[in-house]
């Protein structure tokens, strides 16, 4: 069967890349922040033990939706002014910038507890070693550390990763025009509610399916050598 979609079909296309960039894009900046974070946390130094607590524990304390009203709205105010020192009337942070720096950041704050656990997981002998063959901690953390925690890490980023793609839904309050936004106009625009939202639905279910897939992927090649080891 071929549902009519009046002609919105190229709009829900490019609705669709729209959110795997900014899908992809936020998972970037999630990733940076969390790994910051999760060696925050675990730090020896007392401040960075406390920047990265209170980090992971105001952003997830407050809903992804207002993280994006607050950076987006919130930024109007201060890129005027800069604007205006700059010579630059109408300064303003864009939608989809604002949409990556808000579900980047709750991204990062569940992503930083996800390597902070994957970082405990990793046997204390192991730093030993590399402390006994005379590593630099850099070498320690790049050479033994990392491989090992991205390993431990990958199921839980990829369940991340498939709350993150639904989440892009939130930032069509904002006026980026991704899937649920085109699908809205599509809406509004012929009142077929039920075909839309079902394929918004379907699409979303579609690139979910993509990232498992992918996420499968990645698991398996990570623990290539492990799964011999066993």
């Amino acid at each position: 069967m071929i549902i009519d979609l009046h002609g919105f079909g190229p709009a829900l296309i490019a609705g669709t890349v729209m959110t795997v960039k900014l899908a992809l894009c936020a998972l970037l900046l999630g990733l940076a922040l969390g790994l910051l974070g999760a060696l925050a946390k675990t730090s020896q130094v007392k401040p960075l033990q406390w920047l990265g607590g209170t980090y992971s524990t105001l952003v997830r304390g407050v809903p992804e939706l207002l993280w994006v009203l607050l950076i987006y709205l919130g930024t109007v105010t201060m890129m005027n002014r800069i604007g205006d020192a700059l010579g630059i009337p109408g300064l303003e942070l864009s939608a989809f910038a604002a949409g990556v720096i808000a579900l980047g950041l709750c991204f990062g704050a569940y992503a930083t507890e996800v390597f902070r656990g994957a970082i405990l997981a990793i046997p204390k002998g192991h730093r030993e070693a590399g402390i006994a063959l005379g590593l630099s901690k850099g070498r320690i953390l790049s050479r033994i550390i990392l491989p090992q925690m991205w390993r431990i890490a990958l199921p839980g980023l990829g369940n991340l990763f498939m709350i993150l793609m639904k989440d892009t839904a939130l930032v069509s309050v904002i006026g980026l025009e991704e899937i649920m936004r085109h699908a809205q106009i599509g809406v509004n625009a012929t009142n077929k509610a039920f075909t839309f939202y079902s394929v918004a639905a379907c699409i979303y279910l579609g690139l979910t399916v993509i990232a498992m897939t992918g996420m499968h992927f990645l698991e398996k090649r990570a623990a290539r050598g492990f799964m011999r080891a066993e």
